[in-house]
């Protein structure tokens, strides 16, 4: 009889390159400047192997000191444990070198990332052409809330996808905004993409790894630290086209992200606030420094969208009537005084440079038009009631 056994399917082993990076992001911290200079000189499995072995290379900052650091860390680490328990969850290991790998975080020097760990769908790379970030204070104010959902909403509705770091404040109002019209957005973890931090997220994390991305620098299970949050917003503003401040005081970690984004050449923005607010203090320095003022959706994706494509609606107060009037006949209306006696045609003709003739007749055109009356020899504004 015929086994109808369906055939086991065995996951392919991953690639060397991919087992050392995965091994790596968890014998380091991100941004470790020492591995990223010895990266650009050997293969990620070759470095693995020289600090297994010992070897030092010739090049600034890796000393013996730092060399035992890591070799102390090595034992217990299993790197293909660690790639399995991220698929497990539906997410995977991101590498330079993959179709996935964003190349603007190349920008980022001996400080890019090792590997970038992942849950959701769509496609990383793609994805991030067209992001912008949306950060600001955990103990934002509801006028903060409220902007960042705005605004997030608006640029998700432009088909732009909302980069945050998922924390409390702004960060949840950003996602929030941007799920709620049914929007891409991406949450960049100081922790593990399996570890829900803050705990008062949890639901919000989850949906961001349902409709959009959770991303990491950090290994499956990872817990956050001060240090991590710090150099996790690197991360941010290198991935996005450009930072929107909404809210932050003066040392906020959202000005963190402001200024990366500037020295990586992105556009920063910031959305004013109140003046007696010390949530808009950070902000308003960061404007006062060079940042662009910005105070809705579409004037942020007109800095960083196509030139010509995306550019913002000019803003204009109402058309009033007397905006519609000719250029000789505002002139002398303008000339026209506003107190009660008026003045005679051959003042108002030198007022106005125009000749007395024509000032009649401009005069009688203001009177059909309700703007002015006469009173024997003078003309005067009439008054409304």
């Amino acid at each position: 009889m015929a086994d109808l056994q369906q055939p086991l399917v065995v996951p392919s082993e991953p690639e060397p390159e991919r087992l050392a990076r995965a091994l790596l992001s968890r014998l380091s911290e991100p941004g470790d400047a020492v591995i990223g200079r010895w990266l650009r000189q050997l293969t990620a499995a070759d470095v693995v192997q020289a600090i297994r072995d010992g070897a030092v290379p010739d090049h600034p900052g890796l000393d013996t000191p730092r060399l035992a650091g890591y070799q102390a860390r090595l034992p217990g680490l299993d790197p293909a444990e660690d790639l399995e328990r991220v698929r497990l969850v539906g997410g995977r290991f991101i590498i330079p070198g993959d179709t996935e790998w964003p190349s603007q975080l190349d920008d980022l020097g001996d400080g890019r990332p090792i590997g970038l760990w992942t849950t959701g769908t769509g496609s990383l790379r793609l994805l991030a052409l067209r992001s912008v970030a949306v950060v600001g204070s955990r103990a934002c104010t509801a006028y903060g809330a409220h902007v960042a959902g705005e605004l997030s909403a608006q640029l998700a509705e432009r088909g732009w996808v909302v980069v945050s770091g998922a924390a409390y404040g702004i960060d949840a109002a950003a996602h929030r905004g941007a799920l709620a019209v049914g929007g891409m957005t991406i949450g960049v973890l100081a922790c593990g993409v399996d570890v829900a931090y803050p705990k008062g997220n949890v639901e919000l994390i989850r949906r961001i790894g349902v409709q959009g991305l959770l991303l990491s620098e950090l290994p499956p299970g990872e817990h956050p630290n001060r240090f991590r949050f710090v150099l996790r917003n690197r991360v941010i503003a290198a991935l996005t086209r450009g930072t929107v401040v909404v809210e932050a005081a003066v040392r906020s970690g959202a000005l963190s992200t402001a200024r990366r984004a500037r020295d990586l050449n992105r556009h920063t923005m910031g959305v004013a606030g109140p003046v007696t607010s010390e949530l808009s203090a950070g902000v308003h320095a960061l404007i006062r420094s060079g940042a662009t003022l910005v105070t809705e959706a579409a004037e942020i994706t007109e800095l960083i969208g196509s030139i010509g494509d995306d550019l913002a609606p000019e803003r204009a107060g109402p058309v009033l009537p007397r905006d519609l009037l000719e250029p000789a006949v505002a002139r002398v209306l303008e000339a026209v005084p506003a107190a009660p006696e008026g003045a005679p045609v051959e003042r108002l003709a030198r007022k106005s440079g125009l000749p007395p003739d024509e000032v009649l007749q401009r005069l009688y055109e203001l009177v059909s038009l309700g703007y002015v009356e006469r009173h024997g020899a003078h003309w005067r504004i009439v008054r409304r009631r």
